[in-house]
């Protein structure tokens, strides 16, 4: 019997209390200050030591047992979304226009679970730090903890993250020899052109036929730029101008976003899309300004970290709930700034019922399935004292 088998229902009742507490308490990106002190509070009582403040309201706790001088990282994110939750819950969100609807609270409530396990039973020589990072949801928290002296102040050979992954049964385990999430970019064009009567096109210089061709040109780079075998999306979100019948307007915006899994790929769509908002102006008299934001990496999977974790989840839950070959997501996640920096794997748990599938990620009606959540802490356990095994 594998140590982490003896998890007992009273210790499972503590870590859904810890959810649905996060459920019921959300907090935005940098704000997560009632979680990040239950947090601390948490890993204080379970005897791990605890470093807080850093990129403000993130939090490591440090684990060492025995005298080696291995180390593994695991991280959670803590953050909850600005969205009003339409959940009929006892422990709905009481934060009017924030919500857990990614499953933040559950991640939270896994780590904290094998924390507590591992201080108190866990099997393993070395040092294990759990890193609870704020601000995931578009504000690149991974970014400022990296930024604010992680890897300089915690001497980590390798790190892991998980995700909860609705659209898999419960348990399925997805861990990817390389791309798992794609890079994450947003532009902004701003289109200047001339204002007329509409019965007077002629006298002006139109914003929206000029936005209206530069989308279509756009268009065109994935499709004739690259390859077949790649993977690309450039895609337009917003086209704004005017607010009458009988004006053409001065200005039109354009707001889109750039993903690829590869940073070549990831070029060159940035190029073309410089070359086509430049080249604009000639063609149609309309000039083009571009506001090019690179937001998060590609979240790429170091193979030997991958194939360890894949190694270890097969010993602690069988080969038929651990997947290699999953196909990866044009979401993004910002713990590609953490791989960017160290080795290790980003993982997708399923949390599928067989009767009950889950509600999409990002929507007013999601909830953490809280079965995931012994799988999730078994699976952590499993990571770390296989990694640093006695």
């Amino acid at each position: 019997m594998k140590s982490y088998e003896m998890l007992s229902e009273n210790f499972l009742k503590e870590v859904r209390e810890w959810r649905q507490y996060l459920h019921a308490n959300p907090e935005l990106g940098f704000e997560e200050f009632n979680t990040a002190k239950m947090v601390a509070d948490i890993l204080t009582k379970c005897n791990v030591k605890v470093y807080e403040n850093i990129a403000n309201t993130g939090v490591v706790g440090v684990l060492k047992k025995g005298n080696s001088n291995k180390s593994i990282a695991i991280r959670a994110d803590m953050d909850a979304l600005p969205m009003q939750e339409l959940n009929d819950l006892r422990y709905c969100s009481i934060n009017n226009g924030k919500m857990h609807a990614c499953g933040h609270d559950g991640h939270t409530a896994i780590l904290l679970g094998a924390a507590k396990y591992l201080s108190e039973y866990g099997q393993f020589d070395g040092t294990i730090y759990f890193i609870f990072q704020p601000a995931e949801e578009n504000k690149g928290g991974g970014k400022a903890m990296v930024e604010a002296g992680l890897f300089e102040n915690f001497t980590i050979d390798e790190i892991y993250g998980l995700h909860n992954w609705p659209g898999r049964p419960l348990g399925d385990i997805c861990i990817n020899d390389g791309s798992m999430m794609a890079s994450f970019d947003i532009f902004d064009i701003r289109l200047q052109g001339v204002g007329s009567h509409a019965a007077m096109p002629h006298q002006g210089k139109d914003p929206i036929v000029a936005g209206a061709m530069l989308v279509n040109q756009l268009q065109s780079i994935v499709a004739r730029q690259i390859s077949p075998l790649d993977s690309g999306v450039l895609s337009i979100t917003q086209f704004e101008s005017g607010d009458t019948y009988n004006i053409i307007p001065e200005v039109a915006r354009l707001k889109g976003t750039i993903r690829a899994f590869n940073e070549d790929v990831r070029l060159l769509l940035k190029q073309q899309l410089i070359a086509n908002v430049e080249s604009l102006e000639h063609t149609t008299g309309v000039k083009g300004v571009l506001d090019y934001q690179d937001c998060y990496p590609a979240t790429i999977n170091d193979p030997d970290c991958a194939n360890e974790a894949r190694h270890l989840a097969k010993l602690a839950f069988g080969e038929d709930k651990v997947f290699s070959d999953v196909l990866p997501t044009m979401a993004s996640e910002d713990f590609s700034f953490m791989l960017n920096n160290k080795k290790g794997a980003y993982i997708w748990l399923g949390v599928d019922e067989v009767d009950k599938p889950s509600t999409a990620l990002h929507n007013p009606y999601y909830d953490f399935n809280d079965n995931a959540l012994p799988i999730g802490i078994k699976l952590w356990i499993s990571l770390a004292e296989g990694r640093l095994k006695l």
